[in-house]
């Protein structure tokens, strides 16, 4: 086994997911990932501190990506203005590969506590960007208004983009839902 072999981040991630997907969560051990993609158990946790951060990976990475979208937002935008330009920039990093998000999804779906997870890096997430709209100078009702509202405004453009049977950029869907979001909320 190439334990230095380059992309071995990349190869551990792949490997978990198909394993998942083969045999479940569960019964998927860190050995079987490493295995599958070539490397060792003690590599594997060189990247990861457990199977679930495969699943994971890339959270913090995201933060930082908010931090900075917002950073470059003129101080003028509005605070929804902003949540749409987070809601591009984590497209952008998420929705590549929609059969990869689909799978990923399904394994997550499937085991409770991968779905505590995950809304725990939801709710993480949303807690970040509230706090870097308080810092732009927005309100602290109206940053966790925006926040919470782009949150779900992604969870609902991901599960469309997931479902469609059309293949359509994860951008455009959450850029017709926030659309949508201020229709409804211009009729209320």
């Amino acid at each position: 086994m190439g334990r230095w072999e380059p992309g071995a981040r990349e190869r551990l991630r792949e490997a978990a997911l198909e394993l998942f997907t083969e045999r479940g969560f569960e019964q998927t051990m860190v050995a079987d990932i490493a295995q599958r993609a070539g490397v060792t158990a003690r590599t594997f946790f060189r990247y990861f501190a457990d199977k679930r951060e495969v699943l994971f990976d890339g959270s913090a990475d995201l933060a930082k990506q908010v931090q900075n979208v917002v950073e470059t937002m003129p101080p003028t935008a509005s605070a929804l203005d902003v949540v749409a330009a987070v809601l591009d920039a984590v497209a952008q990093l998420a929705g590549d590969d929609r059969d990869r998000a689909r799978a990923r999804q399904a394994v997550i779906t499937a085991n409770t506590d991968l779905r505590e997870r995950e809304l725990i890096k939801q709710a993480a997430l949303t807690a970040a960007l509230t706090e870097v709209l308080r810092q732009r100078g927005i309100g602290n009702i109206e940053a966790s208004l925006a926040a919470e509202t782009g949150s779900a405004v992604f969870r609902v453009a991901f599960n469309q983009w997931g479902d469609a049977t059309e293949n359509r950029d994860l951008r455009d869907v959450i850029r017709e839902t926030l659309t949508r979001l201020r229709i409804l909320a211009a009729a209320e």
